[in-house]
């Protein structure tokens, strides 16, 4: 039989009626000829809760301690699946990240899976069973409990498929990726097919449906991953690797409402990276420039996620502390991002975005573009608005190029 790495994410398993409709979905595989190796995330808003508790006690928790909590979410999910699996007549046992094998790097909150060892759930799917596996979480090289970072339950499920040549299947709550978020964007259109770079910086720079990690992952080691609704209605998003089919052209956007921009100036800037690496913060993007007219001509700006860097006044504070008023701190701004193959062949996408930024009397702080992005930094209460006039412009009016499934 052919082994399938499902994956279901915390809206799917959000109560214990969400539960039970997983357990008879995943049964209906198992009795289709299917090996089952299922991958969960914490039920509903479990992580954030605990996140938030962990605050109320200590307002910069260590991270490592943070490990140790919010992956117990996971550990609640797999533990009722498997009994409502058994439930119904299968025989079905949960294991944790580590004792599935999942090794990481020491990194804890955003930790790197560096090889699994999956001779575990090799077994128990020898013996007929039906494997569930804690997503999110590993173990260290160190033996440490470490988490993969938000949505990292997709990178658990895209690694064990890796691991054991099988199919993997993403469930949540959309079926599919669409060319901007439906909740932002009402005329947002589903995209049936995707490449691994398209996917990858989309996901990297807002789009909530798979993780970006998991991505480089799938395309590392060249697994399909289909993008599915968990109530199997609706069609599904295949991401693999495809040439492009109309290079140049907009596919989709991405946006985060809060990003924070950390700058310096002058010789600072290794003083900075230096503090932003001994606090685990990574950034999303590093711009650095010479002004050789200028004798404190050197400036370095990185762009941070919010959700790793949520206390902007506290790390204002101490960047000041440590930095005085060579480092400056803007955490005012959102972030919406252009994905296409090719987008900036010419700078005649880039123009379009501004002319229709201009036209909203937006005027972008920041812009950072690659080989398929085009990302502007706008005021965060714009960010929708840049959004909508965005998509307009550039997928209503123009459509979105299908590869072939």
């Amino acid at each position: 039989m052919s082994i399938l790495v499902q994956k279901y994410g915390g809206s799917s398993v959000a109560d214990e009626q969400k539960i039970q409709q997983v357990a008879e979905r995943v049964v209906a595989a198992k009795r289709a000829g299917r090996e089952l190796v299922v991958v969960v995330s914490a039920m509903g808003k479990t992580t954030d809760q605990l996140l938030a508790q962990a605050r109320r006690i200590h307002p910069d928790p260590p991270r490592r301690e943070l490990d140790m909590l919010t992956s117990v979410g996971e550990r609640i999910s797999m533990a009722l699946l498997s009994m409502a699996i058994q439930r119904l007549g299968f025989d079905a046992i949960s294991f944790t990240g580590s004792q599935s094998g999942i090794i990481t790097n020491d990194r804890h909150s955003d930790a790197r899976i560096i090889e699994v060892r999956p001779f575990r759930l090799q077994d128990e799917l020898s013996r007929g069973r039906i494997v569930i596996v804690a997503g999110f979480q590993g173990m260290s090289y160190r033996r440490e409990i470490t988490t993969l970072g938000r949505g990292g339950s997709d990178t658990t499920a895209v690694a064990l498929a890796a691991a054991l040549g099988a199919e993997c299947e993403i469930y949540g709550d959309v079926d599919g990726v669409y060319t901007a978020d439906p909740k932002v964007v009402a005329d947002a259109r589903h995209i049936p097919s995707l490449e691994y770079p398209e996917m990858q910086e989309l996901a990297e720079h807002g789009a909530k449906v798979l993780n970006a990690a998991a991505v480089e992952f799938a395309k590392e080691r060249d697994i399909a991953i289909f993008v599915k609704r968990t109530d199997g209605q609706g069609g599904q998003t295949v991401v693999r690797r495809y040439a492009p089919v109309a290079p140049g052209q907009v596919v989709g956007l991405a946006h985060e409402r809060s990003v924070r921009v950390i700058a310096a100036q002058g010789e600072s800037r290794d003083e900075l990276l230096a503090f932003l690496d001994e606090r685990g913060i990574p950034g999303k993007q590093l711009s650095v420039h010479r002004f050789r007219e200028r004798p404190d001509g050197l400036y370095a700006a990185v762009v941070v996620s919010r959700e790793f860097l949520e206390d902007a006044d506290a790390f204002r504070a101490a960047l000041r502390e440590r930095l005085g008023e060579r480092a400056l701190l803007d955490a005012d701004l959102g972030a919406v991002s252009l994905i296409g193959a090719g987008i900036n062949q010419s700078f005649r996408t880039l123009r379009r975005a501004l002319g229709v930024l201009a036209e909203a009397g937006v005027e972008p702080s920041g812009l950072h573009t690659s080989s398929f992005r085009i990302t502007a930094l706008v005021p965060g209460p714009r960010v929708d608005e840049a959004v909508q006039r965005l998509h307009r412009a550039f997928i209503e009016a123009e459509g979105v190029p299908e590869n072939a499934c």
